[in-house]
């Protein structure tokens, strides 16, 4: 999972446009991009989506709702779920115990629909509340549902009363570069995805490309996208390099070719367990993106 594109749920042309993004995952979405007039054709045309798409492999199909407090969560899951989406992302995240409550309703709806308990995954976005974001801690052991954490400066920045979350540089400030860190921690200690937030200036593809590398250093494995031309991007960005898959594959051979050594040397270089375990991991997106 590398690029998770964000579709207005109430749009058939759109839905049908984000088929051939080339998005890992499409979010079909029923909160932001819909407005309150338009939430149950939304939810009619998204329902129908899924059960038309649901067994193609790409992209996968989560659905965005409205969060738990807004009291539309309920009649989204019920017109959604017997679609079966992959996944839920559930916005406005508090902690933990939010993902807790959507799992246990989540398990109603799966045996209702003839569903395997567990099938549908959660997605969550963690940051768009002060208490949201100071909570970044409570999400392992939530879910087993859990799949990843991600964040958001926009709604953050109209709870807080700030102006805007980046400076006259561009540069996030620093409010929201902690959100932006608690949501990489939050997701280690969880051990599930950490997913970068939007970029929004859509036209700016080298703004975009500067994100993506900064976030893919620092430990976001995936990023949200709002327009499919941002896919791309995010796509190469996200996606190991064949260098970088040569080196890691070199390591973990080095390490299997000796269980027991603590430090390995390669090419001139030394190399102990913490590089071996990044190395597993960036295998593993690898063969994801594969």
């Amino acid at each position: 999972m590398r690029s998770l594109l964000f579709v207005p749920g109430d749009s058939e042309k759109k839905l049908e446009k984000g088929l051939g993004s080339g998005a890992d995952v499409l979010l079909v979405d029923l909160e932001d991009s819909v407005g309150t007039a338009r939430k149950e054709a939304a939810r009619d045309i998204a329902s129908a989506f899924l059960r038309a798409h649901r067994t193609e492999n790409v992209p996968r199909l989560f659905v965005r709702i409205n969060d738990l407090a807004s009291g539309l969560a309920d009649d989204d899951l019920a017109a959604v779920m017997p679609a079966m989406p992959e996944g839920i992302l559930l916005p406005k995240s508090n902690s933990g115990k939010d993902v807790t409550r959507l799992s246990a309703k989540l398990n109603v709806h799966e045996a209702t629909s003839g569903a395997e308990e567990g099938a549908t995954k959660i997605l969550a976005l963690i940051t768009e509340t002060a208490i949201g974001t100071l909570s970044a801690a409570s999400y392992p052991g939530c879910s087993g549902r859990l799949a990843g954490l991600s964040w958001g400066a926009e709604d953050l920045s109209a709870a807080i009363g700030a102006r805007s979350p980046r400076n006259d540089a561009g540069a996030y400030t620093d409010v929201f570069r902690l959100a932006r860190a608690v949501t990489i921690l939050g997701a280690s200690a969880a051990d599930v995805a950490a997913i970068d937030t939007v970029y929004i200036n859509y036209r700016d593809d080298a703004g975009l490309e500067r994100e993506c590398a900064e976030a893919e250093r620092d430990g976001f494995t995936a990023k949200l996208a709002i327009h499919p031309a941002q896919v791309p991007i995010i796509n190469r960005v996200f996606t190991p390099s064949a260098e970088a898959v040569a080196q890691a594959r070199k390591i973990v051979d080095a390490f299997a070719a000796e269980p027991s050594a603590g430090v390995i040397g390669i090419d001139g270089l030394m190399f102990d367990r913490p590089h071996l375990k990044r190395a597993e991991r960036l295998l593993a997106r690898a063969r994801s993106a594969s």
